[in-house]
């Protein structure tokens, strides 16, 4: 096996808000030695910040030299796909993205630049920390089945609205990303399976929202790999502004830079008014069905930004130990479980985390939490 690197690491975007939050985290953990990123640096920035652009190659490789594993906050993912990965593991490092998920996997797997190192790829709130939770209910998902509701209310930083906006349109199967209204059932991705439901109540979340079933790719990944029997994930939307905006771009996103940025601006403002008044959270809600128990797992954190820095800082922290072999991995693959639950709230990230055990038929939308 080879020796993994030493020097400092690095953390590309930064100044975004997952960047800040996961560079301060990184320094509460005692990893201090750091290299930080950014198109512009902040001003009077010291000397472990450099200026870089992911669209650039020569400065990409630059940043990445000398360091002993790369971080990456930055996006859109849908647009930056495997280009930060191959500089960071060309350069010797091991890597760690909060996204990357199922279309930088493909294109980074096999692939030479791997030898001997490690990537971590969706070291994230979603799909990672995600992922996990289920896991957190029973060591055996098989033939179980799995409800999760999933949303809240908080302003959108510009590369998770790029993503979002990227994610709308699932034409393109090569870098497919999810489908409104499948759900997982008998072994496969079932098409139009699950209504959107308007002006509804759902346990955790306040008065009443509208429910709109997303079967992502990474969500078909977990319960095709634990042999669930079902799965059926509903985002959660507080307010109409950011649904109704995003049902009309839904296959109306070009995935060119320029062009993309007035979107992401729409999604920007779209949710900004429907958090006026309203104190940010995410809340996630996961109902698990066996024949002889339900289990509900609810979290809940005042920005999900924050829990992905602590999903990424604590994967950072995992494969500097040596905890995570060399390969290709996805975090909720390779990170245990209640171990990673137990970092991000020790990070302040996570202030609500419990579990519910309640009858054995009772409704999510009438349930208690």
């Amino acid at each position: 096996m080879t020796e993994h690197a030493t020097g400092p690491v690095a953390v590309l975007g930064a100044t975004g808000v997952v960047g800040r939050a996961a560079v301060r985290m990184l320094t509460r953990l005692g990893i201090g030695d750091l290299r930080l990123g950014a198109r512009t640096p902040p001003q009077g920035a010291g000397p472990e910040w450099r200026p870089v652009d992911a669209d650039d190659p020569a400065a990409l490789a630059a940043f990445c030299a000398g360091t002993r594993l790369v971080l990456n906050c930055a996006g859109p993912s849908n647009l930056l796909m495997d280009r930060v990965a191959r500089a960071a593991l060309t350069a010797g490092s091991d890597y760690v993205d909060v996204s990357g998920d199922g279309p930088t996997h493909r294109l980074l797997s096999g692939s030479p630049v791997l030898a001997g190192r490690t990537a971590v790829l969706s070291a994230g709130m979603l799909p990672g920390l995600a992922n996990v939770v289920p896991k957190t209910l029973a060591d055996d998902l098989t033939s179980a089945r799995l409800v999760v509701y999933a949303g809240g209310i908080e302003p959108f930083a510009p590369a998770s609205a790029g993503d979002l906006a990227l994610s709308l349109d699932s034409s393109d199967a090569e870098h497919w990303y999810g489908e409104t209204l499948a759900a997982w059932s008998g072994g496969r991705r079932r098409r139009n399976a699950l209504p959107v439901r308007e002006d509804v109540e759902v346990a955790g979340f306040p008065g009443r929202v509208t429910t709109m079933p997303f079967l992502t790719a990474d969500a078909e990944r977990l319960a095709r790999s634990t042999g669930l029997a079902e799965l059926h994930w509903h985002n959660v939307f507080i307010g109409s502004t950011l649904r109704l905006t995003l049902s009309r771009l839904r296959g109306r996103v070009p995935a060119d830079p320029a062009a993309l940025a007035p979107i992401v601006a729409e999604i920007g403002a779209a949710a900004e008014l429907d958090l006026a008044g309203l104190d940010p959270f995410y809340l996630m809600a996961f109902t698990l069905h066996r024949a002889d128990r339900v289990d509900t797992a609810v979290l809940r954190t005042p920005s999900s930004f924050e829990l992905t820095a602590a999903t990424a800082a604590h994967t950072v922290a995992a494969v500097l130990s040596g905890a995570i072999t060399p390969g290709l991995h996805y975090a909720d693959d390779v990170l245990d479980s209640r171990g990673l639950l137990d970092a991000v709230a020790a990070l302040g990230a996570l202030p609500v985390h419990r579990t519910h055990r309640h009858a054995h038929d009772e409704p999510m939308e009438a349930g208690s939490l």
